[in-house]
């Protein structure tokens, strides 16, 4: 299982809107984002600050972080931004140059008002650009003192890396790639503070607007991680809804979901429908209807792990055979142990079985479309 640049992009754009950090600058292929209190909590790892924040009733300084989705074309558009239009060599910077192009020279100022007869007229003035001009070579001011320090300190020791910025202005950059370990805590974030949810659809304008109320039925959603595993391993996720009111179960509770707007309080105008199932009722009816889907499921797979199973033990049994005569006793029982461990080892490896866990659920007040 893996995930493109762009689905990574969505889940952590959902996260930080969620969280409510604040956005410095985005694009296509990055973020750069002011944390909130929260989302530092989740990401930064600081408990020993937030200890003393809670203690103190100090006003918090969060992080910032710039997190990169598409490292290589972030650095494209860097590098394009980097080469953008420069000004022209010889272009005349400074209050006075206006008039000194108008004049045909490239300075302006005393320095350029009395030329010598015969030197040439503006071509030699040329050369020597007064205090309003720009001068045609030689080090510039952004060029001199510190850069030409680091260009010599670079020639004999390498490129200098420039120091960390610390203090509140510092901005860390992330590269999130599938599999990244900051990614992870912010899956960890999201799975904790997105376990369980107690949602209403939005029902639009009209609605409010209108005389009657709306009837909104209340749905139990759970989203069921099924694993299939032996040497090999397949997962699924199923999204079932079963709605407490009537008593009926949804399959593709996603895609019911998928096309609504959905807010965490209740919206202007409507009502909720009583329940007539429990949740602990709603509960098994969800479970009872994956074990029925389970159970109907192709089989192949786990008569052919137990083949690969049985081929396994045949291997061992084979190996630790003659070992396990062994007169001397202290190596009989030592190689006993390595053969009870080891077929617990291929046992745990090969043998097929099912899991099932729970990614997470919510009550859902949706439209009644009866």
């Amino acid at each position: 299982m893996t995930m493109t640049s762009e689905q990574i992009r969505k889940l952590v754009m959902t996260y930080l809107e969620a969280t409510e950090c604040q956005f410095l600058e985005k694009s296509p292929y990055h973020v750069t984002v002011k944390l909130s209190p929260r989302a530092d909590r989740d990401l930064t790892n600081r408990p020993y600050y937030w200890g003393f924040i809670e203690r103190t009733g100090a006003e918090p300084e969060t992080m910032s972080f710039s997190f990169i989705f598409d490292p290589e074309r972030h650095r494209e558009a860097e590098a394009g931004q980097a080469a953008g239009p420069k000004p022209g060599r010889g272009a005349a910077a400074g209050p006075n140059a206006g008039k000194g192009a108008a004049a045909g020279f490239s300075g302006s100022g005393p320095a350029t008002a009395g030329a010598a007869p015969g030197s040439g007229g503006a071509g030699a003035q040329a050369n020597a650009p007064g205090p309003g001009g720009a001068a045609g070579a030689g080090p510039q001011p952004g060029q001199s003192g510190q850069s030409l320090e680091d260009t010599l300190l670079g020639r004999y020791y390498g490129p200098v890396r420039p120091l960390p910025i610390l203090g509140p202005g510092r901005i860390q950059r992330e590269e999130l790639t599938f599999g990244s370990s900051r990614l992870r805590q912010i899956f960890e974030a999201a799975k904790r503070g997105g376990r369980y949810v107690y949602l209403f659809e939005e029902p639009g304008t009209r609605q409010r607007l209108a005389l009657l109320p709306a009837a909104y039925e209340p749905w139990l959603g759970v989203c069921f991680k099924v694993e299939f595993c032996c040497d090999m391993k397949r997962e699924e996720l199923h999204f079932f809804g079963v709605s407490l009111l009537s008593g009926k179960i949804d399959e593709a509770f996603d895609k019911r979901l998928s096309g609504a707007t959905l807010v965490p309080r209740l919206p202007e105008n409507v009502h909720i429908e009583p329940t007539k199932l429990t949740l602990d009722a709603g509960r098994a009816a969800l479970e009872d209807r994956l074990s029925e889907l389970l159970g109907a499921c192709d089989k192949i797979w786990s008569i052919q792990a137990r083949e690969r199973l049985r081929d396994e033990l045949e291997i061992i049994e084979a190996y630790y055979k003659d070992l396990l005569k062994d007169p001397d006793e202290e190596r009989k029982q030592a190689a006993l142990n390595q053969y009870e461990a080891r077929r617990e080892e291929i046992r745990w490896q090969y043998e097929p079985r099912i899991v099932v866990s729970a990614l997470g659920c919510g009550i859902f007040h949706l439209r009644s479309q009866r």
